[in-house]
């Protein structure tokens, strides 16, 4: 894999690369409706951008959820640009956002996975939970966790 760069988006030109790549995977590819892209969630979640030099590849956001009595962080509109999928963008995303997440005193991960990528969770160590498979934006879901143990010294 070539060498992804992974940060916040922390100005207007990085949110409109980040707006351009969800619109391209889910709003053109998927057929998700922009009502249901754009949920709102946008200004309370903290977004990442993946560069491959200069060339925005992949966007992902994450959020604090309450999830099973208590706060944990649920990670969100995972997108890779097709010409750049099945390359290693998409795990150094996950684990760049899980990562983020953890920095701010998280170590539960909440996702809702497209049902067609439970395996590509599962393999970064997510396991579903027992909520039935579910619809959202017309495509079938699973719920699915990752807890990290916390060692102290």
């Amino acid at each position: 894999m070539q060498s992804v760069e992974i940060q916040p988006v922390r100005s207007d030109e990085h949110w409109k690369r980040a707006r351009e790549i969800r619109t391209r995977v889910f709003i053109e590819e998927q057929a998700c409706s922009p009502e249901e892209e754009w949920d709102g969630h946008d200004a309370t979640s903290r977004h990442l951008l993946a560069w491959l030099q200069d060339d925005p590849v992949g966007v992902a956001r994450w959020r604090a959820v309450p999830f099973e009595e208590q706060i944990v962080a649920k990670l969100e509109r995972f997108a890779v640009l097709k010409e750049y999928r099945g390359k290693g963008f998409g795990r150094a995303l996950v684990r760049a956002t899980e990562q983020d997440a953890r920095r701010a005193g998280f170590t539960t991960y909440l996702l809702y996975a497209q049902q067609h990528l439970q395996e590509f969770y599962e393999a970064l160590g997510y396991q579903t939970t027992e909520r039935e498979p579910f619809e959202e934006a017309g495509i079938s879901h699973v719920e699915m966790v990752k807890r990290e143990t916390v060692t102290t010294n």
